[in-house]
């Protein structure tokens, strides 16, 4: 069976996959960009998180826009220190997929990316986006859900308290992998109207 239903339902902490003490090694350097995907950044640029359900088209989204200085791929919101990319696939270590991107205040606005955030991906789907299963303005673009006769947003906000990089092959994968595989798609709606 491909999906599994214990990827819908968060493990307890108690029987979450233990993971490992290092962090997953990374080249440190963006694929498209060149720039450095993992800190130290320079002080005037600012970092955001993102989770659109499948991190390779959702890094995508986010390089390919105006201004943006780089992206990068991991996980963040479980229990599991330092997972691999097969571990968080279990459903076991309580983790969603995660963009990380680094911008420039000064050239791209926080609600800029918070527009493309919501413009593509589906946010009522639950734990899920196309056919990966996983675990303020959210009130603006659920009103404008609603208009359209979409359903209500299930899409989580919070804080980020650890990001963990994913192992470098899956860092711009999709760069990489011209021809890999994107279930990443909007509902058509505007965030602006």
């Amino acid at each position: 069976m491909i999906f599994s239903s214990k990827k819908l339902v968060l493990p307890d902490p108690a029987s979450a996959l233990v993971g490992r003490p290092t962090p997953m090694p990374i080249s440190n350097r963006h694929f498209v960009t060149g720039q450095p995907i993992a800190p130290p950044f320079p002080a005037h640029l600012q970092q955001a998180f993102f989770a659109l359900g499948c991190f390779w088209g959702a890094e995508r989204k986010f390089w390919q826009y105006p201004h943006i200085v780089s992206t990068a791929v991991g996980y963040s919101g479980g229990y599991t220190p330092n997972p691999s990319y097969e571990e968080v696939c279990t459903g076991q270590t309580g983790h969603t997929e995660v963009v990380s991107v680094i911008y420039d205040p000064a050239l791209t606005s926080y609600d800029e990316l918070l527009q493309l955030f919501w413009e593509s991906h589906n946010p009522t789907q639950g734990m899920q986006q196309g056919n990966d299963i996983g675990t303020a303005s959210k009130e603006h673009y659920q009103q404008c859900l609603i208009q359209r006769g979409f359903k209500d947003i299930t899409t989580e906000i919070k804080p980020v308290d650890v990001f963990y990089y994913a192992e470098d092959y899956h860092q711009q994968y999709l760069a990489k992998n011209p021809q890999g595989y994107c279930g990443l798609g909007g509902l058509g709606v505007r965030f602006n109207g």
